[in-house]
Protein backbone atom coordinates (compact mmCIF):
# COMPACT_ATOMS: atom_id res chain seq x y z
CA UNK A 1 0.00 0.00 0.00
CA UNK A 2 1.50 3.36 -1.05
CA UNK A 3 2.01 5.91 1.77
CA UNK A 4 -0.41 8.80 1.84
CA UNK A 5 0.91 11.92 0.17
CA UNK A 6 1.69 14.79 2.57
CA UNK A 7 -0.97 17.42 3.01
CA UNK A 8 -0.58 20.44 0.76
CA UNK A 9 0.11 23.87 2.21
CA UNK A 10 -3.50 24.86 1.58
CA UNK A 11 -4.82 21.72 3.31
CA UNK A 12 -2.63 22.36 6.36
CA UNK A 13 -3.91 25.91 6.63
CA UNK A 14 -7.53 24.83 6.14
CA UNK A 15 -7.16 22.36 9.01
CA UNK A 16 -5.74 25.06 11.27
CA UNK A 17 -8.56 27.48 10.41
CA UNK A 18 -11.18 24.78 11.01
CA UNK A 19 -9.86 24.31 14.55
CA UNK A 20 -10.05 27.97 15.52
CA UNK A 21 -12.16 28.30 18.70
CA UNK A 22 -15.41 30.26 18.86
CA UNK A 23 -15.48 33.77 20.27
CA UNK A 24 -12.42 35.97 20.46
CA UNK A 25 -9.03 34.35 19.86
CA UNK A 26 -5.89 35.11 21.82
CA UNK A 27 -2.73 35.51 19.74
CA UNK A 28 -0.70 33.21 22.02
CA UNK A 29 -2.77 30.04 21.48
CA UNK A 30 -3.07 30.88 17.78
CA UNK A 31 0.73 30.90 17.54
CA UNK A 32 1.09 27.73 19.61
CA UNK A 33 -1.40 25.89 17.35
CA UNK A 34 1.25 25.84 14.63
CA UNK A 35 3.99 24.58 16.95
CA UNK A 36 6.32 22.30 15.04
CA UNK A 37 4.92 23.21 11.62
CA UNK A 38 7.30 26.12 11.48
CA UNK A 39 7.51 29.87 11.65
CA UNK A 40 7.03 30.35 7.90
CA UNK A 41 3.68 28.56 8.04
CA UNK A 42 2.75 30.92 10.86
CA UNK A 43 3.66 33.92 8.69
CA UNK A 44 1.37 32.61 5.95
CA UNK A 45 -1.50 32.10 8.42
CA UNK A 46 -1.08 35.60 9.86
CA UNK A 47 -1.01 37.27 6.44
CA UNK A 48 -4.07 35.51 5.01
CA UNK A 49 -6.35 37.99 6.73
CA UNK A 50 -4.79 40.92 4.87
CA UNK A 51 -5.29 39.55 1.36
CA UNK A 52 -8.67 41.26 1.07
CA UNK A 53 -8.94 45.09 0.91
CA UNK A 54 -10.89 45.32 4.19
CA UNK A 55 -9.04 45.74 7.49
CA UNK A 56 -9.95 44.31 10.89
CA UNK A 57 -9.08 47.11 13.37
CA UNK A 58 -5.93 46.46 15.40
CA UNK A 59 -5.02 43.19 13.69
CA UNK A 60 -2.27 44.55 11.43
CA UNK A 61 -0.37 45.99 14.41
CA UNK A 62 -0.52 42.79 16.45
CA UNK A 63 0.10 40.35 13.59
CA UNK A 64 2.79 42.61 12.15
CA UNK A 65 4.56 42.64 15.52
CA UNK A 66 4.44 38.83 15.63
CA UNK A 67 5.94 38.59 12.13
CA UNK A 68 8.73 41.01 13.14
CA UNK A 69 9.53 38.69 16.05
CA UNK A 70 9.44 35.69 13.68
CA UNK A 71 11.97 37.41 11.40
CA UNK A 72 14.20 38.18 14.37
CA UNK A 73 13.91 34.60 15.66
CA UNK A 74 14.87 33.22 12.23
CA UNK A 75 17.83 35.58 11.96
CA UNK A 76 19.07 34.53 15.40
CA UNK A 77 18.22 30.85 14.97
CA UNK A 78 16.20 30.94 18.19
CA UNK A 79 12.65 29.80 19.14
CA UNK A 80 9.91 32.40 18.75
CA UNK A 81 9.35 34.58 21.83
CA UNK A 82 6.25 36.73 22.30
CA UNK A 83 5.77 39.40 24.99
CA UNK A 84 2.83 38.84 27.31
CA UNK A 85 0.88 41.82 25.96
CA UNK A 86 1.01 40.37 22.43
CA UNK A 87 0.18 36.83 23.58
CA UNK A 88 -2.91 38.06 25.44
CA UNK A 89 -4.17 40.31 22.62
CA UNK A 90 -7.56 39.11 21.38
CA UNK A 91 -9.01 39.26 17.87
CA UNK A 92 -12.61 38.46 16.80
CA UNK A 93 -12.65 34.83 15.65
CA UNK A 94 -15.70 35.17 13.40
CA UNK A 95 -14.28 37.97 11.27
CA UNK A 96 -10.84 36.37 11.39
CA UNK A 97 -12.12 33.02 10.11
CA UNK A 98 -14.06 34.66 7.28
CA UNK A 99 -11.05 36.69 6.15
CA UNK A 100 -8.78 33.64 6.38
CA UNK A 101 -11.14 31.60 4.21
CA UNK A 102 -11.06 34.29 1.53
CA UNK A 103 -7.28 34.60 1.82
CA UNK A 104 -6.88 30.87 1.12
CA UNK A 105 -7.74 31.56 -2.52
CA UNK A 106 -4.42 33.40 -2.77
CA UNK A 107 -2.58 30.42 -1.29
CA UNK A 108 -4.22 28.16 -3.90
CA UNK A 109 -3.06 30.48 -6.70
CA UNK A 110 0.48 30.75 -5.36
CA UNK A 111 0.71 26.98 -4.88
CA UNK A 112 -0.01 26.53 -8.58
CA UNK A 113 2.89 28.70 -9.68
CA UNK A 114 5.58 27.69 -7.16
CA UNK A 115 8.36 25.35 -8.25
CA UNK A 116 10.73 23.97 -5.57
CA UNK A 117 14.37 24.60 -6.44
CA UNK A 118 13.71 27.39 -8.96
CA UNK A 119 16.24 30.26 -8.73
CA UNK A 120 17.77 28.49 -5.74
CA UNK A 121 20.28 31.31 -5.25
CA UNK A 122 17.40 33.46 -3.91
CA UNK A 123 16.42 30.97 -1.23
CA UNK A 124 19.58 29.07 -0.21
CA UNK A 125 22.64 30.16 1.75
CA UNK A 126 23.28 31.90 5.06
CA UNK A 127 23.81 35.39 3.63
CA UNK A 128 20.76 35.20 1.39
CA UNK A 129 18.79 33.77 4.32
CA UNK A 130 19.61 36.78 6.48
CA UNK A 131 18.61 39.10 3.64
CA UNK A 132 15.29 37.30 3.20
CA UNK A 133 14.59 37.33 6.94
CA UNK A 134 15.31 41.07 6.97
CA UNK A 135 12.78 41.39 4.14
CA UNK A 136 10.21 39.61 6.33
CA UNK A 137 10.86 42.17 9.07
CA UNK A 138 10.58 45.05 6.58
CA UNK A 139 7.29 43.69 5.22
CA UNK A 140 5.91 43.35 8.74
CA UNK A 141 6.88 46.93 9.62
CA UNK A 142 5.17 48.14 6.43
CA UNK A 143 2.12 46.10 7.41
CA UNK A 144 2.02 47.96 10.74
CA UNK A 145 2.12 51.40 9.09
CA UNK A 146 -0.89 53.57 10.12
CA UNK A 147 -2.65 53.45 6.74
CA UNK A 148 -5.13 50.67 7.59
CA UNK A 149 -8.12 52.81 6.63
CA UNK A 150 -6.79 53.19 3.05
CA UNK A 151 -7.68 50.37 0.61
CA UNK A 152 -4.86 47.90 -0.15
CA UNK A 153 -2.48 49.46 2.42
CA UNK A 154 -2.49 46.12 4.27
CA UNK A 155 -3.06 43.97 1.17
CA UNK A 156 0.14 44.91 -0.70
CA UNK A 157 2.57 44.22 2.20
CA UNK A 158 0.45 41.16 3.04
CA UNK A 159 1.09 39.77 -0.45
CA UNK A 160 4.80 40.56 -0.05
CA UNK A 161 4.97 38.59 3.19
CA UNK A 162 2.92 35.75 1.74
CA UNK A 163 5.25 35.44 -1.28
CA UNK A 164 8.36 35.55 0.90
CA UNK A 165 7.04 32.91 3.30
CA UNK A 166 5.74 30.55 0.61
CA UNK A 167 8.88 31.01 -1.49
CA UNK A 168 11.14 30.20 1.45
CA UNK A 169 8.98 27.28 2.57
CA UNK A 170 8.87 25.83 -0.96
CA UNK A 171 12.48 26.87 -1.75
CA UNK A 172 11.25 28.76 -4.80
CA UNK A 173 13.57 31.70 -5.41
CA UNK A 174 11.28 33.30 -8.00
CA UNK A 175 8.43 33.56 -5.49
CA UNK A 176 10.90 34.99 -2.95
CA UNK A 177 11.97 37.56 -5.54
CA UNK A 178 8.32 38.47 -6.11
CA UNK A 179 8.04 39.09 -2.36
CA UNK A 180 10.98 41.51 -2.47
CA UNK A 181 9.40 43.34 -5.43
CA UNK A 182 6.09 43.64 -3.55
CA UNK A 183 7.97 45.17 -0.59
CA UNK A 184 9.40 47.79 -2.98
CA UNK A 185 5.93 48.39 -4.43
CA UNK A 186 4.57 48.89 -0.90
CA UNK A 187 7.22 51.54 -0.19
CA UNK A 188 6.38 53.33 -3.45
CA UNK A 189 2.64 53.17 -2.66
CA UNK A 190 3.16 54.59 0.82
CA UNK A 191 5.42 57.33 -0.54
CA UNK A 192 2.65 58.33 -2.95
CA UNK A 193 0.11 58.35 -0.10
CA UNK A 194 2.36 60.50 2.08
CA UNK A 195 3.22 62.83 -0.80
CA UNK A 196 -0.43 63.18 -1.80
CA UNK A 197 -1.42 63.83 1.79
CA UNK A 198 1.24 66.53 2.08
CA UNK A 199 0.00 68.26 -1.07
CA UNK A 200 -3.61 68.10 0.13
CA UNK A 201 -2.62 69.58 3.49
CA UNK A 202 -0.67 72.40 1.85
CA UNK A 203 -3.64 73.18 -0.41
CA UNK A 204 -5.95 73.24 2.59
CA UNK A 205 -3.65 75.59 4.50
CA UNK A 206 -3.35 77.91 1.49
CA UNK A 207 -7.15 78.10 1.24
CA UNK A 208 -7.66 78.75 4.97
CA UNK A 209 -4.79 81.23 5.29
CA UNK A 210 -4.24 82.67 1.79
CA UNK A 211 -1.02 84.57 1.17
Amino acid sequence: MAPASPASLREQLQALIAHLPDGDVEVGPLVEALGTQGLLLLVILLTLVFLIPVSIPGVSTVFGAVIVLIGVARMRGRPLWLPGAVRRRRVPAGRLRGALDVGLTWVRRLERITRPGRLAAMSDGRGVGLFNDAALILGAILLMAPFGFIPFSNTVPGIALMCLAIGLLQRDGLTVLLGHLMNVLTIVYFAILIGGGGLALRELVSRVWPG
